[in-house]
């Protein structure tokens, strides 16, 4: 199915937000959504992998890694075991490494920016709890669409047949 996000912005207009144009896409898979599972850890891959360990059909991991472009919270092992476990996507505010190795996945990446190095692989961190970046404040349950156009938040799942 064709994913729009401006088509989107157009038919539901105020009662969607738009988070803010801070990302790249790096996954092989351009257009993505699902219903959001929140994880917030600095510079800390453990509970990623936790959490991507589960099955993803129809989610979206949205991690919050505070921004920092100092460690990378996603790689080719991570994204190999989400794309393993059918997971839609990921939106990552933090850094990935394995760019060109990332690309040749199918599945939804959007990052801040890449590094070289990867994060440590501690437990530190909490999930389903509610994260607060690019403008916006994003919660387990909600809804993400993303494109290379942008990424729009929605607390409903959208007919996108519209």
């Amino acid at each position: 199915m064709y994913l729009s996000t401006s088509k989107i912005c157009t038919i539901y207009g105020d009662s969607v937000d738009v988070l803010e144009p801070l990302f790249n896409s790096y996954g092989g898979r351009k257009e993505f959504y699902g219903q959001v599972v929140t994880v917030k850890c600095f510079e800390q891959i453990g509970l990623i992998l936790d959490i991507l360990r589960q099955d993803g059909s129809g989610k979206v991991l949205v991690i919050d890694a505070g921004g920092s472009l100092r460690k990378a919270v996603i790689s080719e092992d991570i994204i190999s075991l989400a794309t393993h476990n059918a997971w839609e996507g990921i939106v990552c505010y933090g850094a990935v490494c394995d760019v060109k190795e990332l690309s040749e996945f199918d599945i939804g990446i959007k990052a801040v920016g890449a590094y070289p190095v990867l994060a440590e692989e501690s437990d530190q961190g909490e999930q389903d709890c509610p994260v607060n970046f690019a403008g916006t404040s994003i919660y387990s349950g909600d809804y993400i669409y993303a494109d290379e156009t942008g990424v729009v938040l929605s607390q409903e799942p959208l007919d996108l047949n519209s």
